[in-house]
């Protein structure tokens, strides 16, 4: 199958390739046939001062040369229908030779398809490489049927991508097309199931390793609520390949969120109001973990929650109290490793983290015990794709333990989740990092205390600027005395005017 999938490919873009000399040829004599000067100048006038005789004759002349050029054309298109039909003729024989068991062909067809699994082998597929820094992971975009959200534009502009660039669009239309037909392979489905089609897309993640290919990840509906069917494919700058099939079932799959706090009570209840609608009531398979620092304070935020837990009838979350400052690395490795249970998806999250219970999903689909996922914050409208946080991730605890967890000697703000993000990399676990379109970065305003370590109080200042304001508005601010001067010699100029 493959042979001649391949073989008929070739012939696809030989044929087109044909038509397109075809198409140049008679662009090229049209645009070099030479022109009289009465092509130049227009036919005669009737009344001017060659006659009607003249203009008769210079019609009759315009006709012939036309008609010569025409059957110019009809030869060339001819003779080039010609090497067309030789060249179909070649593949057919070629794709006839490629059938046999033996010969240079079929060999050339194994030696072609042994090329394309090394490098599928050779991608960051089925393992993960391990990098030296954060900056040489390769970050996935994240896609829809209709949108594309991608981290390459940074802060120039919005990184939702709609329309999506044609190229791009039907290189992922092709991939899910791919997908629907492998879901539909008689091969690899039962006959009673039902047929896949591109509307049952939910989303997808993509990235290109320019060396090696581009890698797909694509889930789809599953027959069930909570079901899904999820295929890896993978382009090496050839014919997609398909690398994996699966069905997932996340009914029983529990995300356990872990906040670390430390007062900011207004926040956590807003917090909990997001929690109760999106987690809650329309998730349902959530456990919450607060790890509280200090006592100030303290009362107000296990009373936010014991309301919550009446109201929505809410059992699965733990409050645990620490002393001592807070430090975020470790109120999240203290939650993570206070859990009892069997092994569970961890979801670290702060007090100012708004998601959807949309993003939940993605957790759990981009999440496996041998994974972990970094994700992108996205604000509001009026905001920015937050291309450069590392805090939100998810990940499962025995990946977690493994790792090593948080770097505790870490205080304060910052770097924790830089120093755990880098320890994944060292591994060989393969990190997702692409856009989150349900989650939102709800903006605050930012202290850095002279307490911190130069490193973190850098991070700090970098994180503060970034959040401030758009690179727009920071350049209005920075150039207003020369917009103010341009104001007061604009008005100047109208009163005198006037006057």
């Amino acid at each position: 199958m493959l042979r001649r999938g391949l073989l008929a490919w070739a012939s696809r873009v030989v044929v087109l390739l044909v038509l397109l000399c075809c198409a140049a040829s008679v662009l090229y004599m049209l645009a070099c046939t030479p022109r009289g000067d009465d092509e130049r100048l227009g036919l005669p006038r009737a009344n001017g001062p060659t006659g009607r005789a003249g203009s008769q004759a210079a019609v009759l002349s315009w006709e012939e040369r036309h008609r010569d050029h025409v059957g110019s054309l009809k030869r060339q298109i001819a003779q080039l229908q010609d090497e067309l039909q030789e060249r179909s003729e070649q593949l057919r024989a070629a794709q006839q030779l490629a059938g046999e068991p033996a010969g240079a062909p079929g060999r050339a067809q194994a030696d072609l398809l042994a090329f394309l699994r090394s490098q599928v082998d050779r991608a960051e597929v089925h393992a993960g490489v391990k990098q030296a820094t954060e900056y040489a992971a390769v970050p996935f975009d994240s896609f829809t049927l209709h949108k594309v959200y991608q981290l390459e534009t940074g802060l120039t502009r919005h990184p939702e991508e709609k329309p999506v660039r044609k190229d791009k669009r039907d290189e992922l239309v092709e991939a899910i097309q791919s997908a629907v037909e492998a879901l539909n392979s008689p091969a690899e489905s039962s006959p009673d199931q039902r047929p896949y089609t591109a509307s049952d897309f939910i989303e997808g993640i993509y990235r290109t390793e320019r060396d090696k290919g581009t890698l797909y990840e694509l889930t789809f509906r599953g027959d069930h609520k909570h079901e899904f069917r999820r295929l890896v494919l993978f382009r090496p700058f050839g014919p997609i390949l398909k690398v994996k099939k699966e069905q997932l079932n996340m009914a029983s799959t529990l995300v356990n969120v872990i906040v670390p706090l430390a007062r900011r009570v207004d926040k956590f209840r807003q917090f909990m109001q997001n929690f109760r609608e999106m987690s809650i009531q329309q998730d349902g398979r959530v456990h919450l973990t607060v790890v509280y620092f200090g006592k100030e304070e303290m009362d107000e935020v296990k009373e936010i929650l014991e309301n919550t837990s009446r109201a929505a009838n809410f059992r699965n979350f733990t409050f645990i109290q620490l002393s001592g400052e807070f430090s975020r690395g470790k109120g999240l490795d203290v939650g993570a490793r206070s859990w009892k249970g069997s092994n569970v998806l961890l979801f670290f999250c702060d007090v100012d983290i708004y998601f959807t219970s949309e993003f939940l999903n993605t957790c759990r689909l981009n999440t496996q015990p041998v994974m972990a996922l970094s994700l992108q914050v996205i604000k509001k409208e009026t905001g920015f794709w937050r291309d450069f946080g590392f805090g939100m991730t998810c990940q499962y605890r025995s990946d977690f333990i493994n790792i090593g967890g948080f770097d505790l000697d870490i205080r304060g703000w910052g770097g924790e989740d830089v120093h755990l993000y880098r320890k994944y990399l060292h591994s060989n676990l393969v990190v997702v990092r692409a856009p989150a379109r349900g989650l939102f970065h709800l903006w605050h305003e930012k202290h850095c205390e002279d307490e911190l370590a130069p490193e973190q109080y850098r991070m700090c200042i970098q994180s503060k600027a970034m959040n401030e304001a758009s690179h727009g508005q920071l350049g209005m601010l920075v150039f207003r005395h020369e917009i103010e001067a341009h104001l007061r010699r604009q008005r100047r100029k109208t009163g005198s005017r006037k006057s």
